[in-house]
């Protein structure tokens, strides 16, 4: 049976997700405050909703993918959101990377509505997306992340139950603080390459089956190299990613001095005015920070 899927949040990552659905036949509607990313959807096949409500009638779930846990509660619960038009049993899978506890705090409120909750942050990004193959970590009653998976099967590679709610963003934070400090690494490792000479582009392939080969390594020291800045990411929300995980650490007392610094670093270079441009844009920090950027510079999404 073909699944109806609602869509809230058609931006960069909602909308990779949203085409792919689309993509793989699944009747989806969306619903963004940006009329030109619904349009951007609907020219794909997807139906256009006036609001969360509208989107999330007769949905058999409704996914989430937006930038903060005020959004996500707006979009849920605020005038004409998804609570206002979903049927009793709907299941909300909230794709966004938000705060574990805030996390929490909504599924009971969707609960005390009769609506399931999973959280399901991703990694992997928009290549991934596009492909089907993004790893996804998901917290939530074993039943609900099991109808989420389903639902998700077309768009993820690796889907994993973490646990209760809430468990999928936690493990999000700690993807981002890997993450964070990998892409750290390798910009410097690229700067140090190049000060000494080396050609930094062939540098993955010198180590690609050794100890300090990642994928990180492999998709972005040639992107460091060649100054590609196109967007899959961003660095404004790495900031965000690393405030929560140090927050969550505050928690329980856990000392993060890595992840202080790359905190600071990515502050640093979104003060700059990079807070919009992909992680590739690190290099700056190493090359000069706040100048403008090389022609190569093509923002997708």
């Amino acid at each position: 049976m073909t699944m109806k899927i609602a869509l809230i949040g058609a931006g960069a990552m909602g909308g990779a997700i949203g085409a792919r659905l689309v993509e793989t036949g699944t009747v989806l509607t969306v619903f963004d405050l940006d009329p030109q990313k619904v349009a951007a959807l609907v020219a794909r096949g997807a139906q256009a909703a006036s609001s969360g409500a509208e989107a999330a009638k007769g949905a058999d779930a409704v996914i989430l993918s937006l930038n903060s846990a005020g959004i996500v509660d707006a979009a849920v619960f605020g005038p004409a959101g998804v609570a206002a038009g979903a049927a009793s049993g709907t299941l909300i899978i909230d794709m966004s990377s938000i705060d574990p506890t805030a996390t929490q705090a909504l599924a009971a409120r969707a609960a005390e509505k009769g609506l399931g909750w999973v959280d399901s942050p991703l990694s992997g990004g928009i290549p991934k997306a596009a492909t089907g193959d993004l790893t996804l970590m998901q917290g939530g009653p074993a039943a609900d992340v099991a109808r989420a998976q389903a639902v998700l099967a077309n768009v993820a590679a690796n889907q994993t139950h973490m646990g209760p709610v809430g468990a999928g963003q936690t493990t999000k934070l700690i993807n981002q603080v890997l993450c964070g400090l990998g892409f750290m690494a390798v910009a410097e490792a690229t700067a140090l390459a190049e000060a000494a000479g080396v050609d930094a582009s062939r540098i993955p392939q010198a180590l690609r089956g050794g100890r300090a080969d990642s994928a990180l390594l492999q998709e972005y020291m040639p992107r460091y190299a060649a100054r590609d800045y196109r967007r899959t990411g961003r660095i404004d929300n790495m900031v965000k990613d690393l405030d929560g995980a140090q927050d969550l650490a505050r928690l329980s007392n856990t000392a993060m001095p890595l992840t202080a610094l790359c905190a600071e670093i990515h502050r640093m270079l979104t003060a700059a005015g990079l807070g919009g441009e992909d992680q590739a844009a690190l290099m700056e920090f190493f090359t000069g920070a706040g100048k403008p950027l090389p022609v190569s510079n093509n923002n997708a999404g």
